[in-house]
């Protein structure tokens, strides 16, 4: 089934807002996609009434994907993964520069497109950002990291992926050395303002929610 633009951003979003298993309302997805509230009640009531359906709504108890719809999410998920490692590892792009013109690209690319970028790649399970890929049959893998916000003194981890989009957070976690792969041990923690002093190589480093709520880590 081939999807608008529009629907492909709305279903990833619903994805992305329901991964922890709760509904979405419709002012979370306004405020994501930048819409009114009215407008996206009328998307998601027409999501709802396609056949098959690709999304469950309620009035006041939120929406969900149908598996029809968490397929199709998944698939411009993989998408847009994908083409992140291929700007980054191809075309030089950095990290902090690649997640616009992945939206943009995620759209037109074929399938053919798709398996021919994963293969030529060595088919990777992770976006520059340390992001999951989903599969070529379209399941996302288990995700068993920990945001480093939950870690206390004496603890060891290596960050496994940063959730953010923000190129100026990205390029100032490039700045701190603080990407994936690189091992970190925390120093202090402080309960006042809940910062942790984190040593990463040789750099002792403050960090306020901000920032560790968007590293994820696997612990050592």
């Amino acid at each position: 089934m081939k999807q608008s633009t529009s629907i492909q951003d709305y279903l990833k979003r619903i994805y992305e807002l329901t991964e922890d298993g709760s509904p979405a309302s419709t002012n979370d997805l306004a405020r994501e996609l930048n819409i009114s509230a009215p407008s996206v009640t009328g998307m998601i009531q027409k999501l709802a009434a396609e056949k098959p359906a690709l999304v469950e709504y309620q009035k006041h108890q939120g929406v969900m994907l149908t598996p029809i719809g968490k397929k199709a999410a998944l698939e411009v998920i993989r998408h847009h993964r994908l083409l992140e490692v291929w700007l980054v590892q191809t075309l030089g792009y950095s990290w902090d520069e690649v997640h616009e013109e992945a939206e943009r690209l995620e759209h037109v690319i074929s399938e053919d497109f798709e398996r021919r970028i994963a293969a030529a790649l060595g088919h990777p399970t992770r976006d520059p950002h340390g992001e999951l890929i989903p599969t070529a049959d379209l399941k996302m893998p288990v995700d068993d990291s920990t945001p480093l916000s939950a870690l206390r003194p004496n603890q060891f981890a290596t960050i496994q992926r940063v959730n953010a989009q923000d190129p100026n957070l990205l390029r100032h976690l490039v700045g701190l050395g603080l990407t994936p792969g690189i091992q970190i041990e925390v120093m202090e923690y402080s309960s006042f303002d809940n910062n942790l002093t984190v040593k990463a190589g040789q750099k002792i480093i403050v960090l306020g929610l901000n920032i560790t709520t968007k590293i994820f880590v696997e612990i050592k």
